[in-house]
């Protein structure tokens, strides 16, 4: 039996004017902004007024940590928004925006899959409303605005060696990663040891995505801090004057994008951090406004729960005053076998043992996710090559750890596949039973944030960092900025800062290898390991298969 790919079930969608979707949420037309006739952004006027309305049930989807044999988490967040609608609950989704740099790279797109997908696919996928350019705009005006004044006298007298806001594009280039610029004399200014990171992982990002409106976003950009002194102290993006500016030109990119469903509910596409780099969810603006329009939203925080589901507790909820009712954790019957130590191309035979093996990984994320006070069920997105008896093993695995696992078919079957997950979040939304809790308190020392986030979630025994680093926290706690939480920049296919240690290893050691300040966002950023704020390309990428075909229609894209 030949399966249709994602992008021909796409185009097979039979969308609705974006005006209609509007209205599912009692959004009416003059309240939104539309691109084209299947997208629009809404107004930050509407979103205002529904600051009294109460609260809908917000539902957290994370996941196993990713492996080749695929998870399908964002597939998993719009099947269940679609099967909650499906059984009559008035329910909307909320997503992140797809970068350039993984659709190009080896990733893929990031709309979900088979018969559960937010459409137009190909344009979300691409440039869809411009919000990533927006932001890479604002961010590189800030360089270009630093370099101008030092340019120009530095009346600042910033210290070149000590400028640390590095440019950004949204594309995978490894090439950027440290660069020298200023070279060509003196008309070309000071030359000096610069680089650029992918968009997604921008302080600029972030703060768009925690920001509560124009006036607390333009707060948290003039917090930024660019640059040093020659006697260390802090010069920030308010004193370069370019917050204003800055603020301009997101204007438009922190309206939430409006789209929907193949089955056609509504979904918020908003904000793109990455989750192994920056803090991995959808925009703080685009979940108030749902809570406020729906009775349950969800919500998906990227890669495995040791990133996303962390970070979303740690930092989104802790930021924004919100909490989820319950948690879904994505698994499949696949990656549990590769987490068992099965090959790829081995896959397709029927292995209980792995199946048993594997499932320490999936255990590990249970564990992780009830220290935060809240309920978790596993999804088992089903493969078309799961046997029963793998399937029944996962479930007596989970059963095992006083959670449930229920099997989902939504790939292939839309809402009507997912209805018993459905049912049963609700069963569990409803019945009170989340007692949110962050993992650590604000006021805790900052090393002992990243100690606690590395032992209680990651298991290691140790957090290695040399003396400078430490000493560069202590500095951060004195110039007050202790309170920060932590966003720890690590691998994420694995609890170790090995990317190819599967399953679930305890008794290792995460390695810090630099850390951050971003002040405006609000947090502190903590390289583990070898992970890249910049990625490269792999040896073939997407982007060789990419192209328009004969009648004008995108290939190779997904």
């Amino acid at each position: 039996m030949a399966f249709k790919t994602d992008i021909e079930i796409a185009r097979e969608a039979q969308k609705k004017p974006i005006q209609e979707i509007g209205q599912k949420l009692g959004i009416e037309p003059a309240d939104l902004v539309p691109y084209g006739h299947d997208k629009a952004k809404v107004s930050a006027d509407f979103i205002a007024r529904q600051a009294g309305n109460k609260d809908g049930k917000l539902i957290l989807v994370t996941a196993i940590n990713p492996t080749p044999a695929g998870e399908g988490k964002t597939t998993t967040t719009v099947g269940l928004g679609d099967g909650l609608n499906a059984i009559g609950k008035k329910a909307a989704i909320c997503i992140r925006e797809a970068s350039l740099g993984p659709c190009f790279g080896m990733k893929g797109g990031a709309a979900g899959g088979g018969y559960a997908q937010v459409v137009p696919m190909e344009e979300m996928n691409l440039h869809f409303t411009g919000d990533f350019h927006a932001i890479t705009s604002a961010h590189n005006l800030l360089s270009a605005m630093i370099d101008n004044h030092i340019y120009w006298g530095n009346d600042l007298q910033i210290d070149s060696r000590r400028v640390v806001w590095r440019r950004v594009m949204d594309m995978n280039d490894r090439a950027l990663r440290d660069i020298v610029t200023s070279l060509g004399g003196v008309a070309n200014g000071f030359p000096s040891q610069a680089g650029f990171d992918i968009t997604v992982a921008s302080e600029v990002m972030a703060i768009l995505c925690l920001a509560t409106d124009l006036e607390d976003l333009q707060e948290r950009l003039g917090n930024i801090i660019v640059a040093y002194t020659r006697d260390r102290k802090p010069v920030t993006c308010r004193d370069i004057k370019a917050d204003g500016a800055m603020t301009v030109l997101l204007k438009d990119a922190m309206q939430p994008n409006l789209v929907q469903t193949l089955e056609n509910n509504p979904a918020f596409v908003h904000g793109g951090p990455f989750a192994n780099i920056a803090h991995g969810c959808n925009s703080v603006v685009a979940t108030r406004t749902a809570l406020k329009l729906a009775d349950y939203v969800v919500t998906e925080a990227g890669f495995g729960a040791d990133l996303g589901a962390e970070k979303f507790m740690d930092i989104k909820c802790r930021k924004a005053g919100i909490a989820p009712s319950a948690v879904v954790i994505v698994a499949t019957i696949r990656a549990m076998k590769m987490n068992g130590g099965v090959l790829k191309q081995d896959l397709g035979a029927e292995n209980i043992d792995a199946v048993n093996k594997g499932c320490a990984n999936l255990g590990r994320h249970i564990e992780n996710i009830k220290k935060f006070g809240v309920p978790a069920v596993v999804a088992i997105n089903h493969f078309a090559g799961d046997t029963d008896a793998e399937v029944d093993a996962v479930r007596d695995y989970v059963k095992s750890l006083g959670s449930e696992a229920i099997l989902c078919k939504h790939w292939a079957d839309g809402s009507k596949g997912i209805e018993d997950l459905a049912r049963r979040v609700v069963e569990i939304a409803e019945s009170g039973e989340a007692d949110f809790k962050t993992l650590y308190p604000d006021d805790m020392p900052l090393f002992k944030k990243i100690e606690t986030i590395a032992q209680k979630i990651y298991r290691a025994d140790e957090v290695l960092a040399d003396k400078k680093i430490r000493d560069q926290l202590k500095q951060w706690e004195e110039a007050g900025y202790g309170h920060l939480p932590i966003c720890m920049a690590k691998t994420q296919y694995s609890f170790t800062t090995d990317p190819n240690r599967r399953g679930a290893p305890d008794g290792h050691s995460v390695p810090i290898r630099e850390v951050r300040l971003s002040a405006g966002a609000g947090f502190i950023v903590a390289i583990c390991g070898e992970i890249m704020t910049m990625p490269g390309l792999p040896r073939v990428p997407s982007s060789e298969s990419i192209r328009l075909n004969d009648q004008g229609l995108i290939e190779g894209l997904f």
